[in-house]
């Protein structure tokens, strides 16, 4: 727009100035006619019009020119406006294309992410399962050793009362022995008696230590100790460096101390007794006269 005006400016100077010198001729034509020259001939007369109406072409066609040249101008300015705003509107397009691109990348991004920690979360919940699977079966197979253990242990102590009953009644039975035998065993026995108890009787610390050989624990658990009593009537016996030897639960028993003489005569006979592991010894005892201990030697 102000190419255009300042186009139509130049163009009225420029009739502007066509038309000035125009009619000052003219207004010289009129004071001749007023004053009179000398009477020229027709082709002088005739001359300035046709060079007047040259220049007036002349004018018009640069005029034209001038206005093609305007439009043409015109016309490249509006395609270059066109063409900047499709280019415009190309790169709004393509930022909008590459704006949901992004959009789409992020959300593609979200839901890989999502599916990430959907399946950590999956592993880590299989993992709780297994461990309290493995956990439950743990405790199943504890308990079950536990049960199998424990019918173990009733069906241990359930045999050694049966057989204490059966020894129990076997030392009540007073089992029929030769005179030879009972001359024996009571000779041996008597032999052994103490006449000075308090200073024939040493225990194992005052021996120096027992060095024979040790039960193992279940075994003495389950036949030894102040609650496994037995009587040494009817029991294998022999006599050893003169020494009384009897064998109960598989093991054979030897005194070491001499018997005390507050003890009944017979007592091997008819007294119960147990056998106990005490002051890194083992000492067999008589119940009826519980306070004494005599150190006795265990083997196999």
């Amino acid at each position: 727009m102000n190419a255009i005006k300042i186009t139509s400016t130049a163009i009225l100077s420029l009739l502007l100035g066509i038309a000035a010198p125009a009619y000052a001729q003219h207004e010289q034509q009129d004071q001749k006619q007023d004053h009179p020259e000398p009477q020229q001939s027709k082709q002088e007369q005739a001359k300035p019009q046709q060079e007047h109406g040259q220049q007036q072409q002349q004018q018009q066609d640069r005029n034209e020119q001038q206005h093609a040249q305007q439009q043409q101008q015109q016309d490249r300015n509006e395609q270059q406006h066109a063409q900047q705003q499709q280019q415009q509107q190309d790169q709004k397009q393509q930022h909008a294309q590459q704006q949901q691109q992004q959009d789409r990348n992020k959300q593609q991004h979200a839901q890989q992410q999502q599916q990430q920690q959907d399946q950590k979360q999956q592993h880590a919940q299989q993992q709780q399962q297994q461990d309290r699977n493995e956990q439950q079966h743990a405790q199943q197979q504890q308990q079950q050793q536990n049960q199998t253990q424990q019918h173990t242990q009733q069906q241990q102590q359930l045999d050694q009362k049966q057989q204490h009953a059966q020894q129990q009644q076997r030392g009540n039975e007073h089992p029929q022995r030769t005179q030879e035998e009972q001359r024996v065993q009571q000779s041996a026995w008597q032999d052994h008696r103490s006449q000075h108890w308090n200073s024939d009787h040493r225990n194992w610390q005052q021996r120096g230590g027992y060095n024979g050989y040790r039960m193992p624990d279940d075994r003495y658990r389950g036949y030894f100790g102040q609650d496994h009593g037995f009587r040494i009537y009817g029991l294998p016996f022999l006599v050893v460096g003169g020494y009384p030897r009897f064998q109960y639960e598989g093991y054979w028993i030897s005194l070491v101390d001499p018997w005390p003489e507050a003890w009944g005569n017979d007592w091997y006979d008819n007294d119960d007794v147990y056998v106990t592991y005490a002051d890194n010894g083992y000492y067999l005892y008589n119940r009826r006269y519980p306070n004494v201990g005599i150190a006795i030697s265990i083997s196999m």
